[in-house]
């Protein structure tokens, strides 16, 4: 993603050490940096998401599961409460954004900020995501570069830690038979799903050692030894960027120096207060049609599967996976007829999705182009 070092934006951006340097040419027509990034491209993940739904349905579904299903008062309560735990994720992103800016973001900016963001992530792969940008949707809301990176880069420690600390207290306490061997005739996928997860979370567990080490203690010292790696051979071709993570570790390092209880309370509240939001989804809507053999048992395989589907290399998520996974892994906590399991799970996967995903390719497909306009059209407003 280029991001130009000059430009003719409303906030001058100088040459110094909290600057992002241009990454290279551009067509001169080419007004903003988030050129690759296109409403329509929302159209792909939805396709293969959608396509894996048709094949699950063809594959597994069994009309009987319909027998099954009651739909009553309760019904709309735990469908409301899904909404509800959907807006809690939302919330707890705004609010962490609000805290993380000092309060100078306003929660309308917030909330525009975090669309954008869950959009861009919904179009590229999880493991490029929407972060690379991020930066330049916080900065364009009048937050300085330097001060735009630290935040970004404050979530996502937040982020890794938030995993770091709750996937060994799951393996704990339900074991490594429950937690990832669902069906004993999906020994193969189950025993991918561990090898992925435990692959991702050491990757997650270095990353965040170093990371931490850089934020808290040494953020010079680690840019340092960073540059100098990257000088070596092969992996000189990604010195550049390697620059600007250090750089951004650097203002971490500053915006955080002297942070209080207050503060380091309210940003682990509301990032706990959002993930786990995003688990509990799943659970309101297999109540509202059919009951659950284990509430906490399907959030910590939710867990497993976020893990997971950050490695994947579709976009939002791992698009396709994620129904795929949702649907052969989880569908043995729904309490159904076994042989009916995995069409009850097939139907609870396109719902899960249909409410965590799908919402912000369209809020995203309709706020980009008009945020574009508005921050890099020609009728801006200087200040």
């Amino acid at each position: 993603m280029r991001i130009r070092k000059k430009e003719k934006a409303n906030v001058e951006i100088p040459p110094t050490e909290g600057s992002i340097p241009d990454r290279g040419k551009s067509k001169p027509s080419d007004g903003n940096p988030l050129g690759r990034i296109k409403p329509r491209n929302a159209i792909y993940p939805a396709v293969i998401g959608l396509a894996v739904i048709v094949f699950l349905f063809m594959r597994d579904f069994d009309s009987r599961v319909f027998d099954d299903v009651d739909f009553t008062v309760g019904s709309v309560f735990w469908l409301l409460l899904a909404v509800v735990f959907m807006c809690g994720r939302d919330l707890g992103y705004m609010a962490r954004l609000r805290t993380l800016s000092g309060g100078q973001l306003s929660w309308g900016q917030c909330f525009r900020v975090i669309m954008l963001w869950e959009f861009t992530s919904a179009v590229t792969p999880s493991a490029v995501g929407g972060t690379s940008v991020a930066i330049l949707y916080i900065h364009k809301e009048g937050i300085s570069v330097g001060r735009s990176s630290a935040m970004v880069m404050l979530t996502s420690f937040l982020d890794e830690l938030y995993f770091i600390v709750v996937f060994p207290l799951l393996i704990f306490y339900f074991g490594i038979d429950k937690l990832f061997f669902s069906n004993p005739g999906e020994d193969l996928l189950t025993t991918g799903i561990m090898a992925f997860a435990v692959t991702a979370y050491s990757l997650k567990l270095i990353y965040l050692l170093i990371l931490s080490y850089g934020l808290f203690f040494n953020p010079r010292g680690l840019k340092w030894l960073l540059m100098r790696i990257f000088k070596l051979g092969v992996l000189r071709r990604w010195y550049r960027a390697v620059n600007i993570v250090g750089t951004d570790i650097v203002n971490s390092s500053n915006e955080i120096k002297g942070q209080g209880v207050r503060f380091w309370g309210s940003v682990l509240m509301s990032t706990f207060l959002s993930w786990t939001s995003r688990y509990l989804v799943a659970n309101a809507l297999v109540m509202a049609f059919f009951s659950l053999s284990g509430h906490l048992l399907m959030y910590a395989r939710q867990v497993v599967m976020w893990i997971v589907m950050l490695i994947l290399p579709t976009p939002g998520g791992g698009s396709g996976f994620a129904e795929y996974l949702f649907t052969n892994y989880c569908s043995d906590l729904i309490a159904v007829p076994v042989k009916l399991q995995l069409s009850a799970a097939a139907l609870i996967a396109f719902l899960w999705r249909g409410v965590t995903y799908y919402p912000y390719l369209i809020i995203g497909a309709v706020m980009l182009p008009k945020w574009i306009s508005d921050k890099f059209g020609k009728g801006r407003k200087r200040s």
